[in-house]
């Protein structure tokens, strides 16, 4: 899979620009805050209808425009896909899969598959646990797009159980245990769905993450990826539906009083942990700088080999992350990435990227993207 054309208007920065891509290496190159990251950007929302830098969709509007429009037309087995999403802030987002419209923007996930690493990442390993979750959860979404909805089903469940068991408090216990039932059963069922694919991409995670790892840090592992549930350590944690819900439900049950005195939930995927390690210490609080980094990066280059196990290979981006590694890591990533079928760079000066990946060159300034190479 790779991408043949991107097209931004009013997206950030960019009025109107379209870019030509082919099957390798592309760096684009410029100064910080003339519009690398937000190409990057662009790719990564067609890919999962979200941002890696800001929750909401209204800064990815141009300012004084009322929408914005991402196109990528995607080379995928030997097929041309056109894929446009247009943002509108306040409203549902709609989109078309070659020119024409879908029921649902949701419908396009799938069509184009990244993985993008930025230094934001560094959160993976330093940030709290939701930052954690979230990368699980955006995984899932991208090797089998209905997790989209399940998640959405998941969070909504939450919500209202949570506005209830919040009224309950402010009343001093004068729920309706019926309709909090109703909620349970629901947040059992939702939540067995989403820990199970959890546990699933934990389990094919594993062993890629220890082996990127080695290869970033020169044999400085070993890594462990562990998933930590809020249904305790008697609850054997295997991918299997309907023994996850009735633990869930368990849970519930026994821990409803402590949830009813607190007004909120206590127990599901919402309140679990990936924990990371390195040796025999968690990474959180004790990796250096440069493991930190190397760890981040691992989670991602096994992301990748993920989604290429599951049926094609993913659009590999790398935004602005050769200027943070030292001269020995910069020549290890590239090495392990340099075959991949389609690797966008993006750096301040070309002298930051390896030369395995100077492959074709993009000049970015003041909004506007030039092939010089």
């Amino acid at each position: 899979m790779h991408i043949r054309r991107l097209g931004l208007a009013d997206f950030r920065s960019y009025a109107d620009v379209t870019v030509e891509l082919e099957p390798g290496a592309a760096a684009f190159i410029g100064p910080n805050g003339q519009g690398k990251t937000n190409l990057a950007e662009g790719i990564g929302y067609v890919a999962t209808l979200g941002s890696h830098r800001v929750a909401a969709d209204a800064p990815l509007v141009r300012q004084g425009a009322e929408r914005a429009v991402v196109r990528c037309e995607v080379v995928k087995d030997d097929r041309v896909l056109l894929v446009e999403v247009e943002i509108t802030p306040g409203k549902a987002n709609r989109a078309r899969l070659n020119r024409g419209a879908v029921p649902r923007a949701r419908d396009v996930l799938g069509a184009l598959r990244t993985v993008l690493f930025a230094p934001e990442d560094l959160a993976l390993v330093k940030g709290d646990p939701a930052d954690r979750r979230g990368f699980l959860d955006a995984l899932l979404v991208q090797r089998q797009p209905r997790f989209h909805a399940v998640k959405a089903d998941y969070d909504r469940v939450l919500k209202q159980r949570n506005a209830l068991l919040k009224s309950s408090y402010a009343t001093r216990g004068s729920a309706d245990f019926r309709t909090l039932d109703v909620w349970d059963e629901q947040l059992a069922s939702h939540g067995a769905e989403l820990l199970a694919g959890r546990l699933e991409a934990v389990d094919a995670l594993r062993p890629l993450v220890d082996k990127a790892y080695d290869a970033l840090s020169d044999g400085g592992g070993p890594t462990g990826v562990e998933y930590r549930s809020s249904l305790g350590p008697e609850t054997p944690l295997v991918p299997d539906r309907k023994l996850l819900s009735a633990a869930i439900l368990a849970e519930v049950s026994r821990m409803r009083g402590a949830e009813l005195d607190r007004g909120v939930s206590l127990v599901g995927p919402h309140r679990d942990e990936l924990v990371l390690s390195i040796g025999d210490f968690p990474a959180k609080g004790y990796a250096s700088h440069g493991e930190s980094w190397s760890l981040a990066l691992a989670l991602r280059l096994a992301s990748h080999d993920v989604l290429t196990a599951d049926g094609g290979e993913p659009v590999l981006i790398l935004d602005d992350v050769f200027a943070e590694l030292d001269t020995s890591r910069r020549e290890r990533l590239a090495a392990l990435v340099a075959g991949r079928e389609q690797v966008i760079v993006t750096a301040a000066v070309i002298g930051d990227v390896p030369d395995q990946l100077q492959g074709a060159r993009y000049d970015v300034a003041a909004g506007e993207v030039t092939r010089v190479r």
